[in-house]
Order: C-alpha cells, then structure tokens, then sequence
C-alpha cells in the first residue's frame, strides 16, 4: 500500500473562542502532533455576541507563541482575493508558518501565483480552499456567497493549473456528499 501524505490543519473561528479555549486547542493539537492551525476570526455570530478577547488573527497567533508557548504547532492565516496583491503579500510577510488561499476563482488565478511566489521566497507553504461547485448543491453556494472555484467537470483542468503553485489544495463541494466523492475520483488522477 502506498504511503499517503496528508497535512492535519484545523481552524477555529476566534469570534467563537475565548483565549482560555483557543490556548488549550492549540497545546491539545500541538501534543497530538497535528499540522497547524489556521487562525481566522471568522464570520459574526448569528445568534449571539462574537467573543472579543482576541481582536485579531495576529493577536491570538501571538498570544499562542509567547504566552500558550506551542512548540511544534505551525500557525497559519487565510488569506482572500477580496484584498488587493500588495495588502496580501504585505500579510505573508507576517510571522506565519504558512497560509491558506480562499475565494480562488479563475479571475483570481494570477493573484494566487503572485502571492504563491512571494511564499515560495519566504519558504511558506501556500494551500488554495478548492470550493467545487456541482448541479445538486446550488442553493448551498447560493447560501455560502462565495464563488466557486470550477465546477464539478472542469476539477482536473483546474487543478492541473495549480501544480507548481500551491503546496496543497483543501477540496470541498461544501455539503454535496455526491459530489465529494466524485471529487475525489478525479482529483487522484492528478496525484503522482
């Protein structure tokens, strides 16, 4: 059997948790020897109030290095294509371990390279969220707001494109179980 590699990253939405919370998920996934963590604040609470004990992405990545002091756990950040190149790069800059690309649709293809070689030069790695879009989840999108990045037939000539430029893509057809698993056929095609 063939070895698989996987990365194990989770991210917590901070406007969900409070520091003593997102202290102790961070040192249980450091101990268990997960990846990372891609700190996000996340979308505003629908029902009640958003936590503001750490304002910022910045702020809980900080506080988790010197005050939480995680050894091993990398701490990541999202980055979206509804900033312009310069905010993004500005971002990678940052001290993070490495970033995750959202909202990647074909107009933001060439953003996406931009910032991918800004990472590949600060040795970060870069993965893309790959949001599929497929005939029976429509209303799912509709709900999420965000574009997809191809759709269901066109996942290979999509993905192809992204060899050399991402370390990784975190693949979803955001609810449609069907289509994950169709999804996933094809995407091994691309694996080597």
């Amino acid at each position: 059997m063939r070895a698989q590699n996987y990365n194990i990253i989770i991210y917590p939405e901070l406007h969900y948790k409070g520091p003593v919370e997102v202290g102790g998920l961070a040192l249980a996934a450091d101990a268990v020897g997960l990846d990372g963590l891609v700190l996000t604040m996340g979308d505003i609470p629908k029902y009640g109030e958003p936590i503001k004990a750490l304002k910022s992405s910045e702020e809980a990545r900080d506080f988790l290095r010197a005050t939480v002091r995680v050894k091993n756990l990398k701490l990541g950040c999202l980055l979206t294509a509804r900033r312009s190149v310069e905010e993004t790069v500005a971002r990678v800059k940052d001290p993070w371990d490495f970033v995750f690309f959202m909202r990647l649709e074909e107009k933001s293809l060439p953003m996406l390279e931009e910032v991918a070689k800004e990472c590949r030069c600060l040795n970060k790695p870069i993965y893309a969220y790959f949001l599929v879009e497929t005939p029976w989840h429509v209303e799912t999108m509709k709900m999420i707001g965000w574009p997809a990045t191809t759709t269901i037939d066109r996942v290979e000539d999509f993905a192809a494109k992204l060899q050399g430029i991402v370390d990784g893509i975190i693949a979803t057809c955001a609810g449609d179980h069907e289509g994950e698993k169709e999804l996933l056929k094809r995407l091994q095609k691309l694996r080597g």
